[in-house]
């Protein structure tokens, strides 16, 4: 159908080879894993006994331990990523690639994804644009992912830093890496995206011009996902230090961990002290909200709070990625409402459409309405796009047609929010749980349907996917006829749940629907229901995809909630919003 412009399609020739590649690739990465978990131990222990063996007197009955070689031990690290041989050498022609420390294998592999991800940077300025509105704003988009891909790089170099005493690799920090690497490489395919929504003669030469720094990010996230992550976990010694916003674990069980007490008080309290308060009257610090943000400290450390007063502000609002830490509440998500109408008919890229961005760490928003009055003869218009890492959403609403809420990268939680739309209205590649909230598909244009959800994981290793959990699907008009589906595979490893929620009677028996019309997904995808309750829960007549499952076990369902999928006992009780930690 014209109306649905594609994010990364692919043709059936495409698909077809894929598979084929994914089915040996599956097979070198079983042998990989076994030969790496004994060579990987065997470097580890054997560095150990070393160590010992140095630190005591020589004894002539002592036999020296067989080290394993720095090439060896490369190889094996190697072995687990999707790209071995560019991981290989590129890591081998450093000169400091002479060791057999999978933590020091895993640095330079970053040393060399942010090295190659720099000269992207540069690449946007070389495109002749013309004229053309909608190239312009594809690679404004360019310009700002291929930057925010680099600092997500190096926030992950630097987390590796290591004070005194400090000797195991948590399981937070494994995770942080894992979601920072996770968002450089879906910041660097959204650069790609845009241009293939303007069916640009760029996207070969971008392509191209990307793929060492894609395969070098898909490299080092191989490696911490599979490596350092089973190291910790086998509690072999490699150094830590604790990120993130850390905080107790709640006392309340509603609420997720990772809100700090503070945040906590400051979403259960009613009346509230703001540093700033915007006012379309002219009663508060700043007449839009624009200005308020502005008013923020570039990577504010603590939290700063805006009080928007009643009514509509029509205005984009962009809070960039040095805007951290805000809390931003207003008089309810039916009376303070952020309005555009940007769109991509109009001229504006998907990713630019978003009434309300925001990139910067730790924002949460209370009781506000955002809205793309855009319509659906407009396609694409976003209501809302976050790619704010640990951000929470509570009591708000988000209003448009096709693309509502982008939920662009890193980890978000959305609590008592209504969300509405026609076409994959949920969507993007963060790893993302909703909770309690109510998702009101409506009538699109005529010969359309509905797609709920879009997501774009593109490779394996990303820990990234949408949960939706005990939340209520409805249509938003009771006459509603167009056929509506739970979700449609946006990438190659789209990961998609429906948890414990109410389905109305709307929904099409199949339940999902493809991107490509009439071909299966690739057999990669992870679309699975999780005891879903009303009329429309029934799996009986669901599709037979490969990469579908009707039914999750418990301890497979348990894997997409609160405090499993985006660790959210760790931080979300700082910012003292209700959530469910579990089933």
């Amino acid at each position: 159908m014209s109306s649905f412009k594609g994010y990364g399609k692919v043709d059936e020739l495409e698909e077809q080879a894929f598979r084929l590649k994914t089915r040996k690739r599956l097979l070198i990465v079983t042998v990989s894993v076994i030969v790496l978990l004994a060579v990987i131990i065997g470097a580890v222990t054997g560095t150990v006994i070393h160590n010992r063996n140095s630190s005591s007197s020589p004894s002539p009955n002592t036999e020296p331990a067989t080290q394993l070689t720095p090439s060896a031990s490369l190889k094996a690290v190697c072995g687990v990523t999707q790209y071995p041989n560019s991981c290989f050498s590129s890591i081998s022609s450093l000169k400091n690639s002479n060791t057999t420390d999978p933590e020091a294998l895993f640095k330079l592999s970053l040393h060399v994804a942010i090295n190659e991800a720099s000269k992207l940077k540069d690449l946007p300025s070389t495109i002749k644009i013309g004229n053309d509105s909608k190239l312009e704003s594809a690679i404004k988009v360019c310009e700002t992912v291929f930057d925010d891909a680099v600092d997500k790089l190096n926030d992950s170099l630097s987390a590796m830093d290591v004070s005194s005493g400090e000797k195991l690799l948590s399981e937070a920090k494994i995770n942080d890496l894992k979601t920072w690497i996770s968002a450089t490489m879906t910041d660097q395919e959204t650069c790609l995206d845009s241009l293939e929504d303007i069916n640009s003669t760029y996207v070969q030469e971008f392509r191209d011009a990307m793929q060492n720094s894609t395969e070098y990010a898909s490299n080092s996230l191989a490696i911490v996902a599979k490596i350092l992550g089973l190291l910790s976990n086998l509690n072999i010694p490699v150094h830590r230090r604790l990120l993130g916003y850390g905080g107790e674990r709640s006392s309340v069980p509603e609420f997720p961990g990772w809100v700090s007490p503070g945040d906590r008080r400051l979403l259960q309290e009613q009346n509230l002290t703001a540093h700033v308060v915007v006012a379309k009257d002219g009663t508060g610090d700043f007449k839009t909200i624009q200005e308020a943000v502005n008013a923020v400290p570039k990577k504010n450390l603590t939290r700063f709070v805006i009080y928007v007063k009643q009514g509509t502000y029509e205005e984009n609002v962009i809070m960039d990625k040095s805007t951290w830490n805000v809390m931003m509440y207003g008089d309810g998500k039916t009376k303070t409402i952020v309005s555009g109408k940007l769109n991509y008919v109009d001229g504006t890229a998907t990713f630019n459409t978003a009434t309300f961005a925001v990139a910067g760490r730790g924002f949460i928003a209370k009781d506000i309405g955002f809205i793309n009055t855009a319509g659906a003869a407009k396609h694409q218009a976003v209501a809302f796009r976050s790619g704010s890492d640990q951000s929470v959403f509570y009591r708000c609403s988000f209003d448009a047609f096709q693309d509502t809420l982008y939920a662009h990268s890193n980890r978000q939680f959305y609590r008592d929010c209504d969300i509405t739309g026609t076409i994959d209205f949920m969507f993007g590649n963060a790893a993302v749980v909703f909770q309690n909230c109510n998702i009101k598909p409506r009538q699109p244009m005529p010969n359309q349907f509905n797609t709920i959800t879009a997501q774009g994981k593109k490779d394996p290793n990303q820990n990234t996917g949408i949960s939706i959990q005990k939340c209520t699907i409805s249509p938003l008009e009771s006459n509603m006829t167009a056929p509506t589906y739970l979700g449609r595979p946006w990438k190659n490893f789209s990961t998609t749940v429906f948890l414990e929620s109410n389905i109305d009677s709307f929904l099409n028996p199949s339940g999902w629907t493809e991107w490509i019309p009439n071909v299966d997904p690739p057999n990669t995808i992870f679309y699975a229901e999780y005891q879903n309750s009303g009329p429309g829960s029934s799996v009986d007549k669901r599709v037979t995809w490969a990469g579908y499952r009707p039914s999750l076990t418990d301890t497979e369902a348990a894997k997409f909630t609160v405090e499993s999928f985006i660790q959210g006992n760790e931080w979300l009780p700082q910012t003292n919003v209700n959530f469910d930690s579990s089933l």
